[in-house]
């Protein structure tokens, strides 16, 4: 699977590869997939990834354990943020639990890469 070229970047994501046996990110041509990217700070606001850009992503999944109107209301700020100027579809599920203890949210996103070598 050549065209396939997948990522797990230092620190956490290969660590991840190691323990987990999987990557953060596979690019198919102009696409670019990330896996399910979890949020573990204290405070729960997102970090931004180093890939994709903003601008690029057209599909956002998101989980969150105790989804609740707050959390709704922090997602969309967030979004709103990273991404004035820029509104992808965005599916926002409640999740009963997440993959590693104290994840509260996980984040997919498929975006469209256009320059892609």
């Amino acid at each position: 699977m050549s065209h396939l070229k997948y990522y797990a970047y230092d620190g956490v994501g290969r660590e991840n590869l190691k323990n987990y046996n999987y990557n953060q990110a596979v690019r198919v041509g102009d696409r670019i997939e990330c896996a399910g990217q979890g949020i573990l700070p204290a405070d729960g606001t997102p970090k931004p990834a180093k890939s994709p850009r903003p601008s690029q992503v057209f599909m956002i999944k998101s989980y969150h354990v105790g989804l609740d109107h707050e959390a709704t209301v922090k997602m969309i700020e967030e979004l709103g943020k990273w991404m004035p100027d820029h509104k992808p579809v965005w599916t926002c599920l409640g999740v009963a639990n997440l993959a590693l203890p104290g994840m509260r949210v996980e984040i997919d996103v498929v975006a469209h890469d256009p320059d892609a070598k």
